[in-house]
């Protein structure tokens, strides 16, 4: 089978008993990068030498099919270099040609940067999502940032330390400037920082340089308070332009927390009105 194993993404000690386990007995070690993991066994004492085979975002897409079928004879681990494999690192392409083709696929859990950053933000942690990196180019990332002001959920994104500064301050605009945010910086190890503050200050702040490891958690945008005929009337005119009722009563609902259910027969009755 494909064991996907969560690794320390900066304290050694949250290696798990069933890591070193499985990095023990391991016989195939599919890892993001060979020479991480290779320092990672050293550090954790395990003396185990497992072949290695590098899958990274580069060849994810040429190999998966070759380790799918190394694991119908023996068990794969799948490391990435810090945290969960498949979230914002390699993974996810294998699991999927596994999936197709019938080869089992289990997790040893453990750390993941998303949500320890999530937990010690200070900010709501019932309904969040995840947003990985930004896109590089300006324009690209203020589109992308647009298209994310009225989302009212927790939003946690990854970013470099050498465009957190670009990107607090692009937040600051497409948010506003006293969104509620936090950047947590090299977390779980020893300069470990947590920053709360509006996205403004976080923005001033890091203008003065920032090092290591981020993760960047933004509070999501304050509920919508749209009546509910002004919601059937939006869900009607989405489906005069061609979609779905059933997908623009979802679509308006996620928009303006109105009951999906309600909306979809409210409409339903104007329309057969």
């Amino acid at each position: 089978m494909i064991i996907l194993a969560a690794t320390p993404i900066g304290n050694l000690g949250d290696a798990s008993r069933r890591l070193i386990e499985a990095l023990e007995r391991a016989t195939v070690i599919a890892a993001e990068d060979t020479r991480t993991t290779q320092r990672l066994l050293a550090a954790l004492g395990v003396t185990n030498r497992p072949r290695l085979l590098a899958l990274h975002d580069h060849n994810e897409k040429e190999r998966a099919g070759e380790v799918v079928d190394l694991a119908r004879e023996a068990d794969v681990l799948v490391l990435s270099d810090a945290g969960m494999p498949t979230v914002s690192d390699p993974g996810y392409g294998l699991v999927a040609a596994a999936a197709a083709a019938g080869v089992p696929v289990t997790v040893i859990p453990g750390p993941s940067a998303v949500v320890t950053a999530l937990a010690v933000s200070a900010l709501p942690t019932d309904r969040f999502t995840f947003e990985g990196f930004l896109p590089r180019k300006d324009g690209e990332r203020t589109q992308a940032l647009a298209a994310l002001a009225g989302q009212e959920r927790t939003m946690v994104f990854f970013e470099a330390p050498s465009r957190v500064a670009a990107t607090l301050q692009a937040m600051a605009e497409a948010f506003g400037a006293d969104r509620p945010a936090a950047v947590c910086r090299e977390l779980t190890k020893l300069h470990e920082e947590i920053a709360r503050g509006t996205l403004g200050e976080l923005a001033a702040w890091a203008a003065e340089g920032v090092r290591g490891e981020l993760v960047v958690v933004v509070g999501g945008a304050a509920p919508r308070r749209v009546a509910f005929a002004d919601a059937v009337t939006q869900l009607l005119e989405l489906t005069r332009s061609g979609t779905r009722l059933k997908d623009a009563a979802a679509e308006v609902s996620e928009l303006t927390g109105h009951s999906r259910r309600e909306l979809y027969q409210a409409a339903l009755a104007v329309k057969n009105g």
